[in-house]
């Protein structure tokens, strides 16, 4: 067989497979990398779920998939990240309407430039990035482990390599950058998916768990950054930021890849490929060795556990911690022609 050619092996939005009669549950899918990853899947068939804090601007996401695919099967869940009451009401209402979900997608996220605390007492980008996060897909998992090939796609970010997590101060309590804090949420959720597909594996279950990243995408994530950001942000700076910047129809490649993809294999990370990984098309790709510490991945789930009250029906396997050292990261294993 005849090897592809360099356009054949990237991987776009037109190898998503059929996905009718599975339900996908999208966090932020009303605008960005969510919304456009939530239009492809209903162009595809899928269920889609648009899970989002203001119910007024997920109707109007709706409607505009719904003006370019009349077949589209959305529905919408009023989800704020940021306060756990609201995420246990969503689970609750979503656990109601769907006895098994194929896809979640954990994309929502956000940066605070300054400190604030959640009802919850959390800060508040921690809590929208990972906490809520966290919670969320642990009152779902039984809905998930009820349906074989189910994917759990945590999206993270480059500016993971960034971070470190600070279990003495998580909340940022001792003082606050709001850099630093996004970084650490970003690095938690790389390590919040590693931790839970080891879970995944040692349980035999029917699903697992992937991360993707966007790598610089142009979309309303800025809206709320310095004026320098913003500008760089804006679509009137595209034609000099082209090399630093993608659209949001590429950010959301690496996200429907790891949702889709049937090569996808746990504990895989997408993302676009290169030193800086800033564009590109999807493939696999690595994150830090922080995020592969095995041991503060444990200390951070138990944490998590501890601030949200959730705690998952999939356990550590025997042993462990253990023999962690030993048994992660995985072995490599060799890459596809279209990574």
């Amino acid at each position: 067989m005849m090897a592809r050619s360099t356009a054949a092996r990237r991987w776009t939005s037109a190898d998503v497979p059929d996905q009718r009669g599975r339900t996908v549950v999208i966090t932020g899918a009303n605008t960005g990398i969510g919304f456009e990853a939530a239009q492809v899947f209903a162009q595809r068939g899928a269920a889609v779920v648009l899970a989002c804090r203001n119910p007024a601007r997920a109707a109007d996401a709706a409607a505009r998939i719904a003006a370019t695919t009349p077949t589209a099967k959305t529905s919408i869940l009023r989800l704020d990240l940021a306060s756990l009451a609201s995420i246990r009401q969503a689970a609750a209402s979503l656990r109601a309407d769907h006895p098994s979900i194929d896809v979640l997608v954990n994309n929502a996220g956000g940066i605070r430039i300054r400190h604030d605390l959640t009802e919850d007492g959390f800060e508040l980008t921690l809590a929208t990035n990972h906490l809520g996060p966290f919670a969320f897909t642990g009152l779902l998992l039984d809905r998930l482990l009820a349906t074989p090939g189910s994917r759990i796609v945590t999206v993270s970010s480059i500016g993971h390599r960034r971070g470190i997590v600070d279990f003495d101060d998580l909340n940022s309590q001792r003082g606050y950058r709001y850099s630093t804090a996004y970084f650490q949420s970003k690095l938690a959720n790389l390590m919040f998916s590693y931790e839970l597909q080891r879970r995944l594996a040692a349980a035999a279950a029917p699903t697992i768990a992937v991360a993707a990243h966007p790598g610089n995408a142009r979309t309303e994530f800025g809206r709320d950054m310095p004026a320098v950001t913003r500008a760089m942000m804006s679509p009137h700076t595209r034609p000099l930021t082209s090399w630093l910047l993608q659209s949001p129809q590429m950010g959301a490649l690496p996200t429907l890849r790891a949702a889709t993809d049937p090569d996808v294999q746990g504990g895989d990370y997408y993302g676009p490929p290169g030193r800086r990984q800033f564009t590109g098309y999807p493939a696999r790709v690595e994150s830090s060795a922080l995020s592969h510490d095995a041991e503060a991945q444990l200390r951070l789930w138990q944490e998590s556990e501890r601030l949200t009250g959730v705690t998952y029906p999939v356990h550590l396997p025997a042993g462990d911690p253990a023999g962690r050292r030993a048994t992660w990261p995985p072995a490599p294993r060799p890459r596809s022609q279209g990574d």
